[in-house]
């Protein structure tokens, strides 16, 4: 099937983003200020996903504005790119009272939205952003030491797309080892964008036809 053009997904993602703007799905509705859809390249290679808005994106409605956000593009500026280039989201688009972790019910609420955003965007890679990204689009409950700079392969948005899981910018700007452990996982992000895309179970990818390569292996979906 072909691929829709950039401009069709844009224009698509528009239309989510003014769904999403008046969206009553759970009751952060009531006490958030602004709803914070996502922000950057609507055709990137690269997509990170946080975990939920903090005051300063309520206020603003944009993600990744306060000191993590400062850190993320520091980041992204060392592997020569900037915010211009990639598409930040977050599990949840309405910040959570007194910054408390998202409950179960709205991270249910709002997984719909997330789920299309990937699937407009069609990232070649995407960063989940500590615990709660991570466990939610990997479907596993293992935690973000244990599995942060390995990628799988995971089917998101209808395709299928290399995880890269990463400790969240606001973790490092806690600990020094865990800076340097999320820019070394970053350097290695260039090279992971360079790498041909993942084919399902299978198939063979023409290179690897050549060679008589085994077929890469798929995931489980990841949404039901």
């Amino acid at each position: 099937m072909q691929s829709r053009s950039a401009e069709e997904r844009r224009a698509e993602l528009v239309e989510l983003y003014r769904e999403a703007a008046v969206c009553v799905r759970c009751p952060l509705s009531k006490t958030r200020t602004k709803v914070v859809f996502g922000a950057g390249n609507a055709d990137a290679d690269l997509m990170f996903v946080g975990e939920a808005p903090g005051m300063h994106e309520d206020q603003q409605g944009l993600p990744f504005v306060g000191r993590a956000g400062q850190l993320l593009n520091k980041l992204l500026d060392e592997i020569g790119m900037s915010r211009d280039d990639v598409f930040i989201a977050n599990v949840l688009q309405s910040r959570p009272p007194g910054n408390r972790d998202p409950e179960p019910d709205e991270i249910d609420a709002c997984k719909p939205f997330l789920h299309r955003k990937v699937e407009l965007i069609e990232p070649k890679v995407l960063c989940t952003l500590g615990n709660f990204s991570t466990k939610l689009l990997t479907r596993s409950q293992r935690g973000i030491t244990s599995v942060h700079g390995r990628p799988q392969v995971h089917e998101l948005g209808g395709r299928l797309l290399r995880v890269y899981p990463l400790f969240h910018p606001a973790a490092a700007l806690r600990s020094t080892k865990t800076l340097e452990e999320l820019r070394a996982d970053f350097a290695r992000l260039p090279a992971l964008l360079e790498e041909p895309p993942p084919v399902p179970i299978g198939a063979v990818a023409p290179a690897a036809a050549m060679a008589t390569r085994p077929a890469e292996p798929a995931p489980p979906t990841l949404f039901d």
